[in-house]
């Protein structure tokens, strides 16, 4: 295992939790090392890193990579403490606002999506996502690029829920005519909506570029319901873009988005005009 010391891996003081995370399995790591008298250099050349990055871990100041965890629970014999971190880690990994959006969805009982310029996060696949970071003119690195994907990929688990929540999706045409990625990923992306769309739970509708003037011409709304009967919704258009719980601002947004479903081509509409895009290649 070689020693990477990328940009990605360091902790966002900010994020107080994920501070608290990396803080603990630091210590936990120091501990083990210390309680088996190994010093922190060859403890490093055990695991292929250097003494620095070690004492970087160790001081909370970089969020250990899951191979080092497990490498590390091996030399210090931690009879699998050190690797059963690794879930927590893993969701330090993904940026504080991926993960708080990430735990909205996860409570959600029922949500509504519409989207105009790009197809929705929870629609993409792993090829499209890593195709829209690569041109975002971020000059990510490679684990930087990686965390991103897993990050956006890894919501998608909402649909493998228990009971299955209420997903209601609209997305504008030239989304879908977009190659993102080239041809080959463009058909991939299709034909995983249209997987989708075949769920028992979620509804995917298309909104035509010819149907005129609509309430999602100014963004990009969101309206997420929970069991407990709160709800919370967001559009770019409105409301300064921020999140809201009030009821008469969700109103708002419930009646714009209802406006949208009832404009764009019903489900099994929309079904068969991917099914066209597909065909036309």
């Amino acid at each position: 295992m070689a020693q990477v010391d990328e940009p990605g891996w360091e902790v966002d003081p900010d994020d107080e939790w994920g501070v608290a995370v990396v803080a603990t399995v630091g210590r936990q790591v120091k501990l083990r090392r210390e309680a088996v008298g190994m010093r922190a250099a060859d403890f490093g050349q055990k695991v292929g890193y250097g003494e620095d990055m070690v004492y970087k871990i160790e001081g909370g100041k970089r969020i250990p990579r899951p191979e080092f965890l497990d490498r590390a629970d091996e030399v210090l014999g931690a009879g699998g403490l050190l690797s059963a971190m690794k879930e927590d880690v893993k969701r330090v990994q993904y940026p504080k606002k991926v993960r708080e959006l990430a735990e909205l969805e996860a409570r959600a009982a029922e949500m509504g999506v519409y989207v105009g310029l790009s197809i929705h996060g929870l629609l993409q696949t792993p090829e499209h996502a890593r195709a829209l970071f690569e041109v975002s003119q971020s000059a990510y690195s490679e684990a930087e690029l990686e965390r991103l994907v897993a990050a956006r990929t890894g919501r998608r688990s909402i649909f493998e829920r228990d009971p299955a929540p209420m997903l209601s999706f609209v997305q504008e045409e030239m989304s879908l005519r977009r190659r993102v990625g080239g041809t080959m990923v463009w058909r991939r992306q299709l034909e995983h909506l249209l997987e989708v769309a075949g769920l028992r739970n979620v509804t995917l509708q298309v909104m035509p570029t010819d149907s005129g003037a609509h309430p999602g011409l100014s963004g990009k709304i969101e309206v997420l319901k929970f069991e407990d009967g709160t709800a919370v919704g967001r559009s770019d258009g409105a409301f300064n873009g921020r999140p809201t719980s009030e009821p008469k601002q969700l109103r708002i947004l419930e009646l714009r988005y209802s406006t949208i479903r009832a404009q764009a081509l019903s489900p099994r509409e929309s079904t068969a005009f991917i099914e066209q895009l597909l065909g036309e290649t």
